[in-house]
């Protein structure tokens, strides 16, 4: 347990070293003392910390009218979200409940911090069979009892500009080589074939593994031991950061986006053709005054003869602490956040996929059901290791480095990725130590 929150540590460390951020500490907004109070972290999933804050105060207040139990609600953005988890962590001062984003579940798992959802837990909630198979397997490590279980699903997919594309006679792509001879063609009057957030760690870390996965690359053997050099990961990465280095098709400003919303920005405002993203971005392209009818939305490429992988199975899932005051008060919340009718309410301004595994048969829209069967027949989890959130941090930022580096009008070889992911390893493996 204290590899895991050393590791943890060291994340926290590193995050408030790259945004500046100062540690926040609970502030008061720990687990609460008494049975009808509840403190509740909920991540920014709409298009703003009060634009959750709206979407979620009516939901909240249901839940206090049903069971006379106030949530104390805490929005919190991506920047600031796991460096607040870890000093919750570390310090024992944490909210009941919290949103957790399903690839650190096995990275939070291993501190021992989190309640796990045992037959009687998991009965409380509702029952395991409630979720969908691939949903629930975010929880945790594999054979481990889930301390976390699923809220919203996700998953990333290649949005593109119909106009564009059918002002260019092209169509969308199948491969990466199409894709690429798609950007290039787009790529042009001050506009680009692609946008990216080079310089957001958890995206780059994202793309590398899905890239890398597309090789049959792995980052962690089968003893959890880092494995990030191998050729398929290096290549993987190669090839993304070529979108911007010998392809042209990404504005090298876009090095400097350290958030998914400023490339879905500049996509919605018709800056660029294509980007890769999650499906959550819906709200934020409409928000910007492009209506859904103008992009459409296909799986991501993998190049020819690769492996047909387009994502992971991301999204939300809800975690409690050990040491709440209030078990049962929140049990009762996570049975309510995770049921039809709240599912079904906080899908659609959140542009969710559905957890349930009810729920799925009833989709009907053409798009949500393209970024369902990326996410359960499309996607391979990220490594279900306790070090995930350490191969997120160092290959992201190791990224970010890179594509600063482009953009400053140098170069990156292969042997700089692979000295690169080397440190990052190094990394790891010492703060597995």
């Amino acid at each position: 347990m204290r590899t895991a929150i050393r590791a943890l540590a060291i994340t926290a460390a590193a995050a408030l070293t790259v945004t500046g951020l100062a540690a926040c500490s609970s502030g008061g907004s720990g687990s609460s003392g008494d049975s009808k109070t509840l403190t509740y972290w909920a991540s920014n999933q709409g298009t703003s910390l009060q634009n959750d804050k709206e979407v979620l105060t009516p939901v909240l207040k249901e839940f206090t009218k049903e069971t006379g139990i106030k949530v104390n609600l805490q929005v919190i953005g991506w920047n600031d979200l796991q460096t607040k988890i870890t000093t919750a962590v570390t310090s024992g001062q944490g909210p009941d409940v919290v949103n957790i984003g399903n690839t650190w579940a096995t990275s939070l798992q291993a501190t021992g911090a989190f309640l796990p959802f045992g037959d009687s837990e998991m009965k409380a909630i509702g029952g395991s069979d409630k979720f969908g198979k691939v949903a629930l397997s975010t929880g945790g490590a594999p054979g481990k009892t889930v301390t976390s279980v699923p809220l919203y699903g996700l998953a990333y997919g290649l949005y593109y500009n119909k106009q564009m594309f059918k002002d260019a006679g092209i169509e969308a792509p199948t491969t990466w080589e199409e894709l690429v001879s798609d950007a290039e063609k787009l790529t042009t009057d001050g506009k680009y074939g692609f946008t990216i957030a080079g310089g957001s760690y958890t995206e780059n870390a994202h793309f590398a593994f899905i890239n890398s996965a597309q090789n049959g690359g792995e980052w962690f053997d089968s003893d959890g031991k880092p494995t990030f050099t191998q050729k398929a990961n290096v290549d993987g990465i190669k090839r993304y950061l070529d979108l911007m280095q010998s392809d042209k098709v990404v504005n090298k400003s876009n090095a400097q986006y350290d958030n998914g919303t400023q490339a879905v920005s500049d996509f919605a405002n018709k800056k660029a053709a294509m980007m890769l993203t999650q499906n959550n971005a819906n709200a934020t392209i409409t928000s910007n005054g492009m209506s859904a009818d103008e992009f459409g939305v296909v799986p991501f490429p993998a190049p020819q003869g690769g492996k047909d992988i387009a994502s992971f199975p991301a999204g939300i899932n809800l975690s409690i602490f050990k040491n709440t005051k209030n078990k049962d008060g929140a049990l009762k919340f996570v049975k309510y956040m995770t049921s039809a009718d709240v599912q079904s309410t906080l899908d659609k301004p959140y542009s969710a996929l559905p957890v349930l595994a009810s729920a799925a048969d009833s989709v009907t829209d053409e798009q949500t059901k393209t970024f369902l069967d990326i996410y359960n027949n499309k996607a391979k989890p990220l490594p279900l290791v306790p070090a995930e959130d350490q191969f997120e941090s160092t290959v992201g930022k190791a990224m970010n480095d890179m594509f600063a580096k482009i953009a400053t009008g140098g170069s990156v070889s292969d042997s700089d990725i692979k000295s690169a992911l080397q440190t990052a390893q190094d990394q790891v493996s010492q703060a597995a130590g």
